[in-house]
């Protein structure tokens, strides 16, 4: 790790420090933020202590970031546009990290303060895309060309989606075991459960399912939002000591070779679809020039000879800077037109297939993170789970429904969140813990006839109107006012 450091000006070691603490400061506050949503349930139903839930729920953050994959990582810098990934240098790498850090740690310690269950994926999603407007908008671009937008709306259906499922979801479950257990303990609350049997805790099997899902909800919350994580250090090295971090050094000679050969294949593929590609090229608005490395379909058999002349080594260590910067800017560039590609009308499902696997082969060697990276975003986020955990838990036990939470609402609520969060981390969506298992309580409230406080409601449904639009101007305000200090 400590390697990355050698041969920095002190100024870019200082920045380089600052930046990776702010990642790491938004992901310890992401992890007391929503730390709650996972332990919420198990508190309040009195399954676990407090103390040994919170320490729990961390070392299950923990190993979810550690083996959670890069898919939403991933997701979440491309929802940049390709023409900015490829064309930022150490001055704008500055200045978009520190906007986007920065606007998404003050929205979340302020709904934090007041025990919202606002959205940390939301937050930075919003922040990401601020940065992206404001770039095209100093850059005279085109906002359709300021954003990723298939991406963002990719994202943007699933942070919309999600909740409503979970809250159907959630709903369903409770209403089944209401038909098929309607007399057994788990439909009590620990209220009455106390109050009728003089007993503080559930059930055993009652109680151990909501011990698995809530350490099922916190493993899944690790393997998405920490991520997330992941992907800000990775804009943070990329952006300002691109030399060492824009393609894994550490690649193999048979990933090389795969990368060579995916180039290869998708200029042969362009050559025999030319007149079709010309046609669907014609039809999207032309791009504003943003810098030396713009991306642009129609040339991609020359960005394939650029890349395939780079790429005469089997070792990435042996090239220069400019040479490393070279060939990520040409592999993006060639996944954007293999992207660009799968648009085709009348491409055969074996075309489809190839095309998506040249697009794994092309950024097998520049989607990636070290380990170190991940680790430190771990432990960031398992002990950030460890404390501020009390405010959104008041709001999610008590404030969503108007009468006491029982064993099987929490249950129904907690399986919801795990199995949909963690499906979203297998297919790389980014998802947002708060929202789904807020919704899926409120759905067990709904299905258990037991009403809903609209005041949290309220609260709840405006910090989640407020966190994108709020999150966009505080991170594009920001990065105008950052690149015109570094410049």
């Amino acid at each position: 790790m400590f390697d990355l450091f050698t041969g920095l000006a002190p100024a870019v070691i200082v920045t380089l420090v600052l930046s990776l603490g702010l990642v790491l400061a938004f992901e310890f506050i992401n992890g007391f933020h929503d730390t709650a949503n996972a332990v919420a349930t198990v508190i309040y139903t009195q399954s676990m202590k407090p103390q040994l839930a919170v320490v729990a729920s961390g070392f299950f953050n923990f190993l979810g970031v550690m083996t959670g994959g890069l898919a939403v990582a991933y997701a979440i810098v491309h929802l940049l546009p390709v023409d900015l990934l490829v064309s930022v240098n150490s001055t704008r790498g500055m200045s978009m990290v520190f906007a986007l850090l920065v606007a998404a740690i003050s929205w979340n310690l302020g709904t934090w303060y007041f025990g919202l269950p606002a959205s940390s994926s939301h937050t930075l999603i919003g922040a990401i895309l601020g940065v992206g407007v404001a770039n095209a908008w100093m850059n005279d671009t085109p906002l359709s060309q300021g954003i990723n937008w298939s991406k963002a709306i990719d994202v943007g259906s699933s942070l919309l989606l999600s909740p409503l499922i979970g809250g159907v979801v959630a709903a369903t479950i409770l209403l089944l075991l209401l038909r098929f257990r309607p007399q057994s303990n788990i439909h009590r609350s620990p209220f009455q459960r106390q109050q009728v049997e003089g007993r503080k805790h559930p059930p055993f099997w009652t109680r151990f399912m909501l011990i698995l899902s809530s350490m099922g909800v916190s493993f899944a919350h690790g393997a998405n939002d920490g991520q997330k994580g992941v992907g800000l250090i990775m804009l943070v090295l990329i952006g300002i000591v691109p030399a060492k971090f824009v393609l894994n050094l550490d690649s193999t000679p048979y990933q090389i070779e795969r990368t060579r050969d995916a180039a290869l294949h998708l200029q042969q593929f362009y050559e025999r679809k030319a007149p079709e590609l010309a046609t669907l090229l014609a039809k999207q608005p032309p791009k504003a020039t943003t810098g030396k490395f713009d991306c642009k379909p129609l040339a991609t058999e020359s960005t394939a000879n650029s890349l395939l002349a780079s790429l005469g080594t089997s070792d990435y260590h042996l090239l220069n800077a400019d040479q490393r910067w070279s060939i990520r800017a040409n592999l993006l560039c060639l996944d954007n037109a293999a992207k660009t590609a799968l648009k085709l009308p009348g491409l055969t499902s074996s075309e489809k297939s190839h095309l998506s696997g040249l697009r794994k082969d092309l950024t097998a060697t520049t989607e990636y993170a070290p380990t170190w990276a991940i680790v430190a975003i771990a432990l960031a986020l398992g002990l950030g789970t460890m404390v501020g955990w009390k405010r959104v838990v008041k709001t999610v036990g008590e404030g969503i429904g108007k009468k006491d939470m029982t064993y099987a609402q929490g249950v129904s609520a907690q399986v919801t969140a795990a199995t949909s969060i963690g499906l979203a981390s297998a297919f790389g969506f980014p998802v947002s813990t708060t929202q789904i298992l807020s919704s899926a309580v409120a759905g067990t409230m709904v299905a258990n006839k037991s009403g809903l406080q609209m005041s949290t409601i309220r609260n709840i449904f405006l910090a989640w109107v407020f966190t994108l639009p709020v999150s966009m101007a505080l991170s594009g305000g920001l990065y105008i006012l950052a690149s015109r200090w570094f410049a």
